[in-house]
């Protein structure tokens, strides 16, 4: 068969797996018994070269031995010399019984492999919607606003801490789990979907925990494939310097660039416990020997 018949292997088919045979165990076998039938065909006739022979002249009486130029086959891909022509396949395998079950098994080859894939993810994810998804983050969401304001120890009823909670300023008083602020879907397209979480206390374990969770609720599976962080703060995507500007002036500019917001930040959130004029103000400047300028720049490290 050769080339031509395994042009005509690439797609689905199902075999009967009987009881007390193991999944691998029939995946090779049927691996083997397509190698053996591809490499069963006829070789291909081989190429001819020319070849100059010792040997007589034709319909000379006379022995003397001239080269005479001869067409001979060239054996360089010949299953003799080089074996056989095709050594594997790529054979997928569908949903996998165990040793003892038995029935249908899917199997792919070739290109069959990807549409084996695509086939169970239509399967998998077909019944996911958006409105399902936005449903499940919006609980998401309100179940984690409910246990920040139980760490942050205010009472709501207060004039104060409601004004708080509307400027989005609550934050644990005390260390705490991972706490998710808000959370929304930026892209969906199924079986793949890009979340945007603002959190805190956070690590990405539990980031991809979380996208787990989300597709246990959607009664389907879900993996996180990638974690980005897009801002730190107030320092963004755009602030952060690339691989190619880590060096002493690019690194001295970006310092001097966010000295304004560092300072204007401790001010902010270190005004209840210290005396705002050991802060620096946001025109202060990074030559300052001040020790109290070093210290707000220590603390404001340390976070």
């Amino acid at each position: 068969m050769g080339s031509a018949g395994l042009s005509r292997l690439h797609g689905l088919f199902a075999v009967y797996k009987p009881p007390g045979l193991k999944w691998k165990h029939l995946r090779d076998t049927v691996e083997l018994q397509l190698l053996k039938g591809l490499n069963a065909g006829k070789p291909p006739t081989p190429k001819q070269r020319v070849r100059f022979l010792l040997g007589p002249m034709e319909g000379s009486e006379e022995t003397e031995l001239t080269l005479t130029a001869t067409s001979v086959p060239s054996l360089v891909n010949h299953p003799l010399v080089c074996g056989p022509a095709f050594t594997h396949l790529k054979i997928g395998m569908g949903h996998r019984l165990d040793t003892q079950a038995s029935g249908v098994l899917v199997l792919g080859v070739g290109h069959g492999c990807r549409l084996l894939t695509d086939m169970y993810d239509a399967h998998l994810t077909k019944h996911v919607t958006r409105e399902k998804l936005d449903r499940i983050l919006a609980m998401i969401q309100g179940s984690h606003q409910k246990a920040l304001v139980m760490y942050s120890n205010l009472d709501l009823k207060t004039q104060e801490a409601y004004e708080m909670a509307v400027r989005g300023l609550i934050r644990p008083m005390n260390k705490s789990p991972m706490l998710i602020t808000g959370i929304r879907c930026l892209h969906f397209a199924p079986p793949e979907f890009l979340l945007e979480v603002q959190c805190m206390h956070e690590t990405q374990k539990e980031l991809r925990k979380l996208v787990h969770e989300i597709g246990l609720e959607l009664k389907t599976t879900a993996v996180c494939s990638q974690v980005r962080r897009t801002r730190d703060g107030f320092f963004t995507l755009d602030s952060a310097l690339l691989r190619t500007q880590w060096d002493l002036r690019n690194i001295q500019d970006a310092i001097r660039a966010a000295a304004p917001q560092v300072a204007a930040e401790l001010e902010k959130s270190l005004a209840r416990r210290l005396d705002t004029k050991q802060l620096p103000s946001p025109g202060w400047s990074w030559e300052s020997q001040g020790p109290s300028s070093t210290f707000g720049l220590e603390r404001g490290a340390g976070h």
